[in-house]
This record gives C-alpha cells, structure tokens and sequence, in this order.
C-alpha cells in the first residue's frame, strides 16, 4: 500500500441544532485548527436534515482559513437543490465533496437511491473541480447482502468519480488491511483513508456501533466494561487503544486517518500528538 503522496489527515464534525452547540464548536474548531489537519468535513444529516446547517458551517470554517468538505447526498435532496449546493460551494473556494448514499426521511420516494448516482452527477455538472471522497466498510455495511457485493458496490463509485475513500470506524486493523488487500485484487486503487473514532463514552458507542455495524472486539468490550461510570478512566484507556491502532494503520501503509471527532477537542488532540503528527503529515 505505498504511496508517493503524503499521508491525508481530516476531522470532521456534525452540525448543531442549537445555538449554544454551534458556539461550542466553534471554540472545537478552533482548537483542532491549530493541529492542520489536511480538511475538516462537516455531515449532512439523515435525510438531508441539517443541509442548511452543514452549509452554514461550511462556509463559516471556510471564511477563518480551514479547508472544509460538505458531505452531500440525494437523500430527500432533488437534482437542482444538490446543483445549487455545488454552485454555492464552488463560487466560495470548496474543492472537496463527501459523497454518500444518505437516508431517506420516512415516506419518500427518491429518483437517485445510490451514492455512485451522486458522484455520477457531481461529475457531469462540475467536472474535476471536486475531490469526491466515498464512504466504505471494512466490516461491510449493515444493508449488504455479502461482502463481495459490499465491494461490487464500493467499485461502481470508485468507476462514478470517486477520488478517495473513508472508511468506517473499526478497532480491529487486519479488517482494514483485509479490505484493502481484497479491494486492489478487484481493481480498486483509491487512497482508503481509515476512519477513527476515539472511545470517550462506552454505551454510546455500544449504541452506534450495533447501528452501523462496527465491531467491538471482545477483548475491548470486556476491558471497557470494567471501568463501569469511570469516564476518565475509559478515555485515558480508550486514548491508548485508538493511539495504538492508528499506529499500527500507519505503519502498515494506511494513507492517512479520519477521525470522528463528535465535535470533541480533547481527545482528538491527544491522540494527535500522540502520533507526532505535525503540518498534516506524520513526522
């Protein structure tokens, strides 16, 4: 998996609902600014729910210097609003699109249903102004039939226009290179970027994570489980856990790393440092 680009580093945040969330974030990204992460992308929303915010928060952290990438669906979004989206984007200076899939609000129907139509469609009416970045999953997604056509499916977006991929969190690094080993045998060449969710609150991410169908190892869930309401206790360890796996991701050739930041400083930070990552590249 080696590479003569630099590795790719990017935080992305979701966009609060509430005024006091919003003034939250912005002291959050000011802090992680200071680390230089490569981009920061910011979601959309079930649905598209929180286009309107994840805008807002697009072009503010655009305007104080960050590289920023909306991340964009169909969804409950027809073809001329996602046009305007674009426009809007590119006239600001965004050059970076997270294209994905998104969920349906209840009860309606959709023309476009895949993230590939997406990436299809940013292309035809942009060219390659946009990076597109697509999501992917080492542990295959919940709604696939198999893992073969998890992969069919990722390789339809990667032939759309996909420039780069995001993976799913994980904790287990050999799903990663496993992946990755299986996507290049299918013709899949693609920097895949691992995301990264650090552990700060165990039955949240229990809870997320039976959702979205990342695995928590056995040997993790047991050793979180002791630490019971001890929520210092498990950051410090989870701090350790994920500093090891996103070690071990960079030494086996990852091109980089996501992290989920769910709109945290602190831990994100320490991670960071952890890894002597400086200017956006490891040291």
């Amino acid at each position: 998996m080696s590479s003569t680009e630099p590795n790719k580093y990017s935080i992305e945040f979701y966009p609060p609902r509430t005024a006091e969330g919003e003034a939250k974030l912005d002291m959050v990204h000011a802090q992680l600014a200071k680390l230089n992460p490569d981009f920061f992308s910011v979601t959309y929303g079930a649905g598209g729910s929180t286009k309107k915010g994840t805008q807002q928060i697009v072009l503010r952290y655009k305007t104080a210097g960050s590289n920023v990438a909306p991340h964009l669906s169909f969804g409950g979004t027809d073809e001329n609003e996602v046009r305007a989206l674009l426009s809007r984007y590119r006239e600001t200076g965004v050059d970076r699109i997270v294209a994905l899939r998104g969920d349906l609000p209840s009860g309606v129907a959709a023309h476009h249903r895949f993230a590939s139509e997406l990436v299809a469609f940013i292309r035809k009416e942009t060219g390659d102004h946009f990076h597109i970045d697509v999501a992917c999953y080492p542990e295959t997604h919940p709604d696939s039939k198999s893992y073969a056509s998890d992969i069919d499916y990722f390789k339809t977006k990667v032939e759309a226009g996909a420039n780069s991929a995001l993976t799913q969190y994980f904790y287990n690094p050999d799903a990663y290179f496993r992946f990755v080993d299986y996507c290049q045998d299918r013709g899949i060449n693609i920097p895949i970027v691992p995301g990264i969710m650090p552990i700060t609150n165990f039955e949240n991410l229990s809870r997320f994570s039976a959702t979205c169908g990342a695995e928590i190892p056995r040997w993790l869930r047991s050793q979180l489980e002791c630490f019971g309401d001890d929520k210092e206790g498990i950051r410090e360890f989870g701090i350790d856990v994920v500093t090891e796996l996103c070690d071990d991701l960079l030494s086996g050739g990852a091109p980089g790393l996501h992290f989920y930041s769910m709109n945290l400083s602190r831990t994100v930070t320490q991670i960071w440092n952890n890894l002597s990552i400086s200017n956006g590249k490891a040291d």
